[in-house]
């Protein structure tokens, strides 16, 4: 190891090689092919941690299935803006992933995306009930025009064989599907994006590499402080931009950046384990994305779902994720990650958030405690004949949810993804978790207009945002035509048909 540090200067500093790096790096390219970018990654390759397909709870997050995006109220209404939201970003995200693939910077499409129908599967008659009305509320919008419904076994049987095998055919049960969701594989596209933009000129990219320091200088530049981790050298780089999208470790990068606006957040983590199967003749008979309602106090992250994947190549299925409780912030992060976390700016709302959402806290105490044996009762809710033999746990990603001050309660718990962007538009950080990688494009296209303000506005800019993403400015859900128009293309562009 050489006592000497190296320095660098770019343009941008990108930290952590996950699926919002790779996106923020490959629009502000194609925006600027001058702009010079370093990418840090801790890990030995780009998209292993909340990218990853294993990690990732939701590969496809469109709101067409979640019924967390769907909450209703006190007075039994269905609120849809979040579920149209959320399918307005995925959207956009299919565009720019079309555009990529039409721009041969990603290769055959279907090795990343696969079309697979979205179900939600409920039973009892208030859950039904429910449904009914949220089908009504979403069914309305051009967005989710497509989504049918049925309370119809016979036709429920044809949707999902594996789910409603073994079943009492008087039971009162319902879903909807939309049969033109997809399945998204964000390591492959991630790993993808990476090594097009790897091969840029002005980009360099470094793996083993852990950010232990950032600073901003008087000249608003920050100097980031890297340590490579294989070596023992140490680096110090010198960026006017820098985007921290390092899944679990943002927190700590967030609080050594030091900003005013970064002041009082705290994070809450939560583990997951799949049930994965191993037989590949139940792995058959299952096609499709089924979830269902959340238990009392679960988070988001934690809805349960059955969920029919291509990994690797491979059809897989899943069950689950189930929660956990763990101190660490990343997988392959350390159990000090939490205590280390807690400062004197966010100890009171990370405290009062504790307080608020004991029925969390008792929900993960309860799934941590679960045997083998419980894991499998709760999956033959979904599919009446599983067998033991059949199912294996597989280890999932780890999430930290954001804890942020709140004037009234003093601290409040966030499931979602929070951008924390400095005053001065030369820091931007992504804490948070779902629906995270499926609307990466819109958060990071918010990113640049934010923090490259000046040059956004430029008609340069502008046109080449509308080239990337042709409804850019425009609400699909207000305008039927171009919604059918941009669905086509891209349903052409990534091999969905």
């Amino acid at each position: 190891m050489s006592d000497k540090i190296i320095r660098s200067n770019s343009d941008v500093v990108l930290i952590g090689a996950g699926i919002m790096s790779a996106t923020l790096g490959l629009i502000l390219k194609e925006l600027d092919p001058t702009i010079t970018i370093e990418i840090y990654e801790r890990l030995d390759q780009a998209a292993a941690e909340s990218s990853d397909a294993w990690n990732n709870a939701g590969t496809g997050h469109s709101a067409f299935c979640e019924l967390n995006y769907t909450p209703e109220g006190s007075d039994g209404s269905i609120d849809p803006k979040k579920a149209i939201s959320i399918a307005e970003s995925f959207e956009v995200s299919r565009q720019f992933w079309s555009y990529l693939v039409q721009k041969n910077i990603i290769a055959n499409p279907e090795n990343f995306i696969k079309r697979v129908p979205h179900i939600s599967f409920v039973w009892g008659d208030e859950n039904v009930k429910y449904l009914r009305k949220r089908f009504e509320a979403l069914q309305a919008n051009p967005i989710f025009s497509e989504m049918i419904y049925s309370n119809d076994f016979t036709e429920l049987k044809k949707w999902m064989p594996l789910v409603m095998a073994g079943r009492d055919e008087t039971e009162k049960v319902a879903a909807t599907s939309m049969a033109i969701g997809t399945d998204v594989n964000f390591g492959d596209l991630t790993r993808g994006m990476f090594a097009h933009l790897a091969q840029m000129e002005g980009v360099n990219m470094y793996f083993n590499h852990d950010v232990i320091g950032l600073k901003q200088r008087d000249n608003k530049v920050w100097r980031v402080k890297i340590k490579d981790l294989s070596t023992g050298q140490k680096r110090k780089a010198y960026a006017k931009f820098v985007f921290i999208g390092a899944g679990g470790g943002s927190l700590p990068l967030l609080e050594k950046a030091d900003i005013p606006e970064g002041k009082g957040f705290g994070g809450f983590p939560v583990s997951g384990q799949w049930l994965k199967c191993i037989n590949p003749e139940v792995i058959a008979k299952h096609g499709s994305k089924v979830y269902g309602k959340a238990s009392v106090g679960a988070p988001p992250m934690s809805v349960p779902h059955i969920d029919s994947r291509m990994i690797n190549g491979e059809k897989q299925l899943l069950f689950g994720p189930f929660a956990g409780f763990s101190t660490r912030f990343l997988k392959n992060g350390k159990y000090s990650d939490l205590p280390k976390s807690i400062q004197l700016d966010n100890i009171v709302p990370m405290v009062m958030a504790g307080l608020k959402n004991i029925p969390l806290t008792k929900y993960l105490i309860e799934q941590v405690r679960q045997s083998p044996e419980d894991r499998i009762e709760a999956l033959r809710e979904y599919v009446p004949g599983a067998e033991s033999k059949d199912w294996v746990i597989e280890r999932a990603g780890q999430r930290v949810q954001v804890i942020k001050k709140d004037e009234k309660e003093g601290g409040k718990l966030e499931f979602g993804t929070e951008v924390i962007t400095s005053a001065d538009g030369t820091l931007s950080v992504l804490l948070g978790a779902s629906p995270g990688a499926s609307t990466a494009v819109s958060i990071m296209l918010d990113v640049v207009t934010r923090c490259f303000k000046d040059q956004a506005k430029t008609s340069e800019w502008q046109t080449k945002f509308k080239t990337m993403i042709p409804s850019y400015g425009q609400e699909l859900n207000k305008n039927p035509e171009l919604l059918e128009q941009i669905r086509n293309s891209t349903t052409e562009t990534l091999h969905l048909k």
